[in-house]
C-alpha cells in the first residue's frame, strides 16, 4: 500500500515575492568554505516551477540554490533532494537541474503531478474516513496540495470523490483507478461526480449530467472497456437530451439502462 505522503513546510512572503516577480534571480548566499571559494560569489538561478504551486516549489528551488552554493556539484544536489525527499515535501513529481559555469546560470525546471480525484478511505463498520487526493502518477498526496494549487487558481474545478473501504487503496487500486481517470474523454471526466468501490471491489461510478445524476455499474474487471461503451452512451444519449438513471455495464457484452427523468 502506498503511504500518505505528509507534507509539510515553512516559507516566507519575501521568498514567494521574489519568485513570482522574477525568473532570474542573483544569490546572495554566496560559497562558504573549501573549493566554493575559488567560484564568484554570485550566482544567478532560472526557475521554471511548471504546475507546481509556487510556495512549496519554490522553496524547493531556494533550498537546491543554497546547496549548490556550497559545493558547486549538481551531484550533491541531487543526492539532497534524494536523501531529505525534497520531491514528497515540495509536491515535485519531476525535476531538471543544469548549470552552465559560463553564464553562472543555474536551471531549475520543475513540475508537480495533476490532481485527479478526493479519496476518501472508510474504517470498516464506521463512518470514519481520512482524505488524500489522488494524483496523476498513482500516489496519495495530502489534502494541503489541493488547496494550494486551488489558492493559485492552478485547480479551477471540484475534484470527484472516490470511497473505498480501508485496506483496498493497495498499489494495483490505485493504478487501475488512475490509469481509469486519466484515460477518460475530458468532457466525460468533467461529468465525474463520484466513484466507489466497495468490498468485492465492485467499481460503481456516478456522474453528474445537467444536474442530473446516473450511477454506472462496471463490476470489478474490465472496467477500460466499459469506460470505452460508457462514454459512446452518454454522448449519444446527451444528443438525445435525456440520460439514464442507471447504466449497468457489469455483463461487459450487455447494456441495461433505466430512464427516470429527461434533462
Amino acid at each position: 500500500m502506498t503511504f500518505l505522503k505528509s507534507k509539510k513546510f515553512i516559507i516566507s512572503a519575501i521568498v514567494v515575492a521574489i519568485l513570482i516577480v522574477t525568473n532570474i534571480v542573483t544569490s546572495s548566499l554566496g560559497p562558504t568554505s573549501g573549493e566554493a571559494s575559488k567560484f564568484s560569489d554570485e550566482l544567478s538561478y532560472r526557475s521554471n516551477l511548471g504546475k507546481c504551486p509556487t510556495r512549496p516549489a519554490g522553496t524547493m528551488a531556494l533550498q537546491a540554490v543554497k546547496t549548490f552554493e556550497q559545493s558547486h556539484s549538481l551531484r550533491d544536489v541531487k543526492m539532497k533532494i534524494v536523501n531529505e525527499k525534497w520531491s514528497d515535501k515540495y509536491f515535485v513529481s519531476d525535476y531538471k537541474i543544469s548549470y552552465d559555469p559560463f553564464s553562472k546560470v543555474l536551471d531549475l525546471n520543475f513540475n508537480c503531478p495533476e490532481p485527479l480525484m478526493k479519496v476518501q478511505i472508510y474504517k470498516n463498520g464506521s463512518a470514519d474516513s481520512y482524505e488524500a487526493i489522488l494524483v496523476d502518477n498513482g500516489q496519495l498526496y495530502d489534502p494541503t496540495y489541493e488547496a494550494l494549487l486551488k489558492a493559485e487558481k492552478k485547480l479551477t474545478h471540484d475534484l470527484p470523490y472516490l470511497a473505498l473501504p480501508v485496506g483496498e487503496m493497495e498499489d494495483k487500486v490505485q493504478s487501475d483507478v488512475t490509469a481509469l481517470v486519466k484515460e477518460m474523454r475530458p468532457g466525460l471526466r468533467a461529468k465525474l461526480s463520484e466513484v466507489i468501490l466497495n468490498d468485492n471491489k465492485e467499481l460503481t461510478i456516478i456522474l453528474s449530467v445537467n444536474g442530473h445524476p446516473s450511477s454506472v455499474f462496471l463490476g470489478p474487471d474490465e472496467w477500460g472497456e466499459k469506460m470505452g461503451k460508457l462514454d459512446k452512451i452518454v454522448s449519444y444519449m446527451e444528443l438525445k437530451e435525456k440520460i439514464p438513471a442507471i447504466i449497468n455495464l457489469t455483463n461487459s457484452k450487455k447494456v441495461v439502462v433505466k430512464f427516470k427523468d429527461k434533462f
